[in-house]
């Protein structure tokens, strides 16, 4: 469909969206309109209404409620787009309501879980340096898998003890990162050297010489959990940002430095990642008239 080229398009040039995002957006746009595109009806997307939209919704009722949010929000960007294009003259799912989400509390590690991850690798090797580099960079900076795998070597600032990480939407930020994760990179800088890498640039290198794969990442913290003798269907590369975030709540760092850290637009956000009591983020909020939070649940 040319529309979804087109959207395609606008997400990844104009919206600067993750390749990720970008696909999981596309996909559900693209079997919400082939619900639509049946031999028993064909409704084109301009012509849908809000009512077609909760039908759609219903259809996916057997899906978690946070999985028919993110569907929704796909949704109501397509319409946004459609509407800036002049194709619609309002977005239906305007008038379709966001699904109540409960109070989500992610599992996370503690810290003698995340120890035991870390100190299990087996640094004999520059891969093995470069995992534990990894790891101590997911868990002590709390950074994405794929911001993880974007930074370069100019991206490190030792002597300030501070990392730039390029986030979603191409949005930069700095994050201070502790002794045990500038003792591992230093380490893993060592190995480095003597392993000639295709991209001179990437701070985390393949075997093959190229930078180091989202996928691969998860791969080698799947291999990690299990050394630990940890549950890796129950835990995650992620659980390690969901683990730093509550760590730094614990430890006393104020929600709106943690909001940074974490590189989320808004402390609705921050709230999905830790474990937070709502007075705290409506303090925090009252502070930022920007911020739009839900206290009703």
């Amino acid at each position: 469909m040319n529309i979804l080229k087109d959207y395609n398009n606008y997400l990844r040039i104009e919206r600067a969206m993750s390749q990720n995002t970008v696909a999981s957006y596309c996909s559900d746009v693209a079997k919400f309109l082939e619900f639509f595109d049946t031999d028993e009806r064909k409704v084109p997307a301009e012509r849908l209404i809000a009512e077609d939209i909760n039908e759609y919704l219903a259809f996916c009722s057997k899906r978690s409620r946070r999985s028919q949010a993110r569907l929704l929000s796909a949704l109501r960007s397509f319409y946004n787009w459609m509407v800036l294009e002049g194709m619609v003259k309002e977005n239906p799912c305007d008038r379709v309501d966001m699904p109540k989400l409960g109070r989500y509390l992610p599992d996370v590690l503690s810290e003698e879980e995340v120890s035991r991850i870390i100190d299990r690798v087996d640094v004999s090797s520059w891969q093995g340096a470069r995992d534990k580099a990894i790891l101590e960079v997911l868990y002590g900076c709390g950074i994405r898998v794929s911001e993880a795998v974007g930074l370069k070597i100019s991206c490190l600032y030792f002597t300030e003890g501070f990392v730039r990480v390029i986030g979603k939407g191409n949005k930069e930020r700095f994050v201070y990162f502790g002794t045990p994760c500038r003792k591992a990179i230093d380490a893993y800088m060592v190995e480095r050297k003597e392993k000639f890498l295709t991209d001179n640039r990437a701070l985390f290198g393949s075997r093959n010489g190229n930078r180091i794969s989202v996928t691969a990442v998860h791969r080698l913290v799947e291999k990690a959990l299990k050394q630990a003798g940890l549950d890796s269907t129950q835990f995650s590369a992620h659980k390690l940002r969901h683990t730093a975030a509550t760590m730094m709540l614990s430890g006393g760092v104020d929600v709106k430095t943690v909001q940074e850290v974490l590189g989320h637009e808004n402390l609705n956000t921050t709230q999905i990642y830790t474990h937070i009591e709502s007075t705290e983020l409506k303090l925090a909020a009252e502070a930022n008239p920007l911020s739009k939070l839900d206290f009703s649940e």
